[in-house]
C-alpha cells in the first residue's frame, strides 16, 4: 500500500473508531512493536495511536494492562479511548524527557506507591507481554523465587535457546544458576504490583514530575526485579534510590548481588528482540557468580 493510501486508511479507521474526524496526524518515533502516531481530533482530543497487524495484534492486551494500572494504582497512566485488534488509542502525554533529580524523586514516590499495591500471589491471572514477547504469569505461585526461576529466567532462556539466540553452553550455565537461586534471592513480604518494563523510554516526565508510565508489562512480583531493570540503561540513579528507600527499605546487598542477577531477565528479553550484543552482560553476571 502506498504511503498516502496507508495514511488515508488510518484516518478513516480512526474517525470510525473514535467518533471524531482527525484534523492532524503525525508519526511518532520509538515504536518497535507497532506503528505510532500523534493524532489531534476535531473534538479537541490529543491522542497517541498505535497500529499493528490485526491478525497478530498485541494492542488489546496493552490496553488492558494500561487500564489495570489506572484502576489499581496511583500511577499516571494514559486513558485508553479505544482498544481492538490492530488499533490502540490513548491520551497523548506531553513530556520533556528530563529525568533530573526532582523528577527521579517524584518517580520514586509513584513507583513506591505502586509497589505498595499487594496481590494474592506471584504472577497474574492472565499472561501479559514484555515488548512484543509473551510473558507467562499463569499459573500463579505462592513463592517468588520459584516464580522467578520458572516464569522469568528459565522461560525466557529456553525460548532464546530454541530461537538459536543463546548457545547450549550458556543455557547450561543459566540452569546451574536456577538450581541455586535460593542462595542469592529473598522472598518479599508479599507480591507487589509491578509496571514490569521500567526504563527511560517508558517513563514520561515534565517539569520535574512523573507525568506518564507507558508500555507496561504488569504482574505481581518482587519490587527488586523492577528496581534492577531501572538501572540497566541508567534510567534512575542516586536521587531515585534515596527517595525510594524512604518508602521501602532496600536490602544491603541489592546492588552488590541481586541487581545484576535480576537483570538477566531483561537482558534475555533484549537478546531475543535485538540480538547478540546483549550476551556480554549475561556472560559477565554469570562469571561473577562463578558459573
Amino acid at each position: 500500500m502506498a504511503a498516502r493510501d496507508h495514511r488515508d486508511a488510518l484516518l478513516e479507521q480512526l474517525a470510525q473508531a473514535l467518533g471524531s474526524k482527525v484534523i492532524d496526524l503525525r508519526p511518532l518515533s520509538g515504536g518497535c512493536v507497532a506503528e505510532a502516531w500523534k493524532a489531534r481530533l476535531a473534538d479537541g482530543r490529543l491522542l497517541a495511536v498505535k497500529r499493528d497487524d490485526p491478525q497478530r495484534s498485541t494492542l488489546p492486551l496493552e490496553g488492558w494492562m494500561l487500564e489495570y494500572l489506572r484502576t489499581y494504582s496511583a500511577a499516571p497512566v494514559p486513558l485508553v479511548h479505544y482498544a481492538a485488534p490492530g488499533l490502540l488509542a490513548m491520551d497523548y502525554i506531553e513530556h520533556d524527557g528530563n529525568l533530573d533529580a526532582a523528577a527521579q524523586r517524584h518517580c520514586a514516590e509513584i513507583i513506591a506507591s505502586c509497589h505498595g499495591v499487594r496481590g494474592p500471589a506471584f504472577g497474574l491471572d492472565r499472561d501479559t507481554l514484555i515488548g512484543a514477547l509473551p510473558q507467562p504469569n499463569t499459573p500463579t505461585y505462592e513463592k517468588w523465587v520459584p516464580f522467578f526461576r520458572d516464569k522469568r529466567l528459565l522461560a525466557m532462556a529456553r525460548l532464546a535457546l530454541k530461537e538459536h539466540r543463546i548457545s547450549h553452553a550458556l543455557m547450561v550455565r543459566i540452569e546451574r544458576l536456577a538450581e541455586r537461586l535460593d542462595q542469592y534471592l529473598e522472598e518479599p513480604k508479599s507480591p507487589a504490583l509491578l509496571h514490569g518494563d521500567l526504563w527511560g523510554g517508558n517513563v514520561l516526565t515534565r517539569n520535574g514530575k512523573l507525568v506518564g508510565l507507558i508500555d507496561p508489562a504488569i504482574y505481581y512480583g518482587h519490587p527488586e526485579i523492577e528496581l534492577a531493570f531501572s538501572t540497566l540503561f541508567n534510567t534512575f540513579g542516586k536521587p531515585f534510590f534515596d527517595a525510594y528507600g524512604a518508602f521501602h527499605k532496600l536490602s544491603s546487598d541489592f546492588f552488590a548481588v541481586r541487581r545484576d542477577l535480576y537483570n538477566l531477565y531483561p537482558l534475555l528479553v533484549h537478546v531475543r528482540l535485538f540480538g547478540s550484543s546483549y550476551l556480554g552482560g549475561i556472560e559477565s553476571t554469570l562469571g561473577r557468580l562463578g558459573l
